[in-house]
């Protein structure tokens, strides 16, 4: 376990589920979520666990291998949450996208801004789905195959030349020993008085709550039935670790969604946790 993992949990005391951990959330979790989220305390082997960190860019490329272009819709709603997207004062602003996945953020946005956009991912099939699409253009962007946790995003992009970065769903994607690695690395390319952008998967959001006992890699990690993984954040957690990276907060609160499901019959609760952080002195 990261040091910086092992500081974080100390500091929350304990790893079970008491009656302050419910307020985290900007959801209140019922007694019934109580009690699973209690008993579900026996986490995958670490056998397992290495297997599922050794093979993370394999199975991300099989999921865009069976789901193509098709699984995520395109992400219209940024500009309305970040407005740093559409101030476009500077005409000659730089952007990068880490984990750009098969482009549902980066090609709204070519069409809205004219912003210069960098845009990564580990997995070269989602890299090629996005160099295929009909709006790609090398005018206006760059797309090439990293993984954060370990390149060094230099070899791409010139130190300290982006203004805007955008981590969306990102982070939670990652090993919680390596999120401290990869928000330094990308700190390396950000412009003093550039800044983050951050959304991610909220403590208690419902897609955490349902999973089933057996897929815990420890606390608030969970693995997904094809082996992807996710993280579920709490504003505390984000906060230590966006301090640590040498990041400045300038914003950062849980967003409450409901999801509608009409076939089942279902509406449920979504937990994000947004922010926005700026870089203020060079690395």
């Amino acid at each position: 376990m990261s040091l910086f993992l092992s500081k974080y949990l100390s500091m929350l005391e304990t790893n079970s589920v008491s009656s302050e951990d419910t307020k985290i959330s900007s959801y209140t979790l019922s007694p019934e979520d109580i009690a699973k989220l209690e008993k579900d305390q026996k986490l995958v082997s670490e056998f397992k666990q290495n297997k599922f960190e050794k093979d993370a860019c394999k199975n991300w490329d099989l999921f865009y291998k069976r789901n193509t272009t098709k699984f995520f819709k395109d992400r219209h709603w940024t500009t309305r949450e970040f407005k740093d997207l559409l101030n476009e004062s500077d005409s000659h602003k730089t952007a990068l996208e880490v984990g750009c996945g098969v482009g549902n953020f980066l090609f709204p946005l070519l069409q809205e801004t004219s912003l210069f956009f960098y845009a990564c991912d580990f997995s070269k099939r989602a890299v090629e789905f996005v160099k295929q699409n009909e709006y790609y253009d090398e005018k206006r962007c760059k797309v090439f195959e990293c993984d954060i946790t370990e390149d060094d995003l230099m070899a791409h992009i010139p130190s300290q030349s982006v203004d805007i970065v955008s981590l969306i769903f990102v982070l939670s994607s990652i090993h919680p020993d390596k999120m401290l690695k990869c928000l330094q690395n990308i700190k390396k390319v950000i412009k003093p008085g550039g800044c983050l952008l951050f959304r991610d998967y909220g403590l208690h959001d419902y897609a955490m709550l349902r999973f089933a006992p057996g897929h815990k890699l420890a606390e608030n990690f969970y693995v997904r039935q094809d082996g992807t993984r996710a993280y579920y954040f709490s504003t505390e957690f984000i906060e230590h670790l966006l301090c640590d990276a040498g990041y400045d907060i300038h914003q950062l609160h849980y967003v409450k969604r409901e999801t509608v499901n009409k076939k089942e019959g279902l509406c449920v609760p979504r937990i994000f946790v947004q922010g926005k952080f700026m870089v203020t002195t060079s690395s």
